[in-house]
C-alpha cells in the first residue's frame, strides 16, 4: 500500500535519524510544521554520501507533492518589461519558477548550505531539490579538486525543482569597503551564468540577487551591475539561445530598486 504524504515525511525523518548514532532515542515531534523543519534540518546537515534508492524514491515523491502544493509559476507566462521583451521582473520564491535554469548564489564549496533551516537561497534550493543535488555537486567538486573560484559558474540538474537546471555561481563577499574588484567579480558571475546557459542551449534563465544576502554586497549597486551586465551581454550575443531572462527578487527593497532601473525606457 502506498504511503500517505504524512507517512512519507515520517519515513524520511526516521531514515535520516538512523544514519547517526547521536540521534538514538530522538523523539519525532507530532506537529506537521515541526516535522517539516526537522526533515529539512536533517537534510541540511547531512554530508554528501550515498543513500538507498528506496529513500530517494520516497523523497522525490514527497518533494514533488510539496512543490505542487506551493504552486509552480511558469516563467513563460510572466510579462516582460516595456523596454525589453526579453527581460522580466518577478518577486517571489525562486524555487517555484518553471524555467530552463535558475541561478543559485552558492558558496565556494558548491555543496549547499549546511546550517539547519538557514534562510539563504543556497539552503532553500538544496532543501527543495533534494539530497541528489548535494551528491551531484560533491562528485563534481571532487573531480575538480579545488573550491570554486568567485565569479565562475557550474550547471547541474535541478532534480525536484520545477526548473530543468540549476546554475551555481559564487559571488564576491564584501567585508568593509566596496571595491572595483568586488564589482568586476559580480559582473563576472552574471556573464559566466549567461555563457553556460548559452553553451547548453537554454532559452530561459532566472537570476537571484547574487551576493546581496549574507555576502553583503550593497543592494543598489548589485542591481545596477546586474542590469548593466545582462543588457550588455544580450546585446552582444544576439544569436544566443536565451529568449527570456528573469530578475527574481524576494525582498521589497530589491523590487523597488529593480523597478526603478528596469522601468526606465533607456537603461544603461
Amino acid at each position: 500500500m502506498a504511503m500517505t504524504h504524512g507517512e512519507q515525511q515520517r519515513y524520511l525523518i526516521e531514515e535520516l535519524l538512523k544514519e547517526d548514532t547521536r540521534y538514538q532515542g530522538f523523539e519525532i515531534p507530532d506537529g506537521d510544521r515541526e516535522q517539516k523543519d526537522l526533515l529539512r534540518s536533517l537534510m541540511n546537515v547531512r554530508s554528501p554520501k550515498m543513500i538507498p534508492k528506496r529513500f530517494l524514491d520516497v523523497q522525490d515523491e514527497y518533494l514533488s507533492r510539496e512543490r505542487d502544493e506551493r504552486g509552480v509559476v511558469d516563467s513563460e507566462q510572466l510579462p516582460a518589461i516595456p523596454a525589453d521583451k526579453r527581460i522580466v521582473l518577478w518577486q517571489g520564491d525562486i524555487t517555484r519558477l518553471k524555467a530552463d535554469a535558475i541561478v543559485n548564489a552558492a558558496n565556494s564549496g558548491m555543496c549547499g548550505c549546511f546550517y539547519p533551516l538557514h534562510g539563504c537561497i543556497d539552503n532553500i534550493i538544496h532543501s527543495r531539490s533534494g539530497i541528489e543535488l548535494r551528491l551531484y555537486c560533491a562528485e563534481m567538486m571532487e573531480k575538480q579538486g579545488h573550491e570554486e573560484p568567485t565569479g565562475q559558474a557550474k550547471i547541474t540538474p535541478a532534480f525536484n525543482l520545477p526548473c530543468k537546471y540549476v546554475i551555481h555561481t559564487v559571488g564576491p563577499i564584501v567585508q568593509g569597503r566596496l571595491t572595483k574588484k568586488h564589482e568586476d567579480l559580480l559582473a563576472s558571475c552574471y556573464k559566466s551564468c549567461l555563457d553556460i546557459a548559452d553553451e547548453n542551449g537554454l532559452k530561459s534563465i532566472v537570476f537571484c540577487c547574487i551576493s546581496t544576502g549574507v555576502f553583503m554586497f550593497p543592494n543598489q549597486r548589485a542591481a545596477e551591475i546586474a542590469v548593466q551586465t545582462v543588457k550588455e551581454w544580450l546585446d552582444q550575443h544576439e544569436g544566443s539561445s536565451i529568449e527570456k531572462l528573469v530578475f527574481n527578487v524576494f525582498k521589497d527593497i530589491d523590487l523597488q530598486i529593480y523597478n526603478q532601473l528596469l522601468l526606465k525606457q533607456e537603461y544603461y
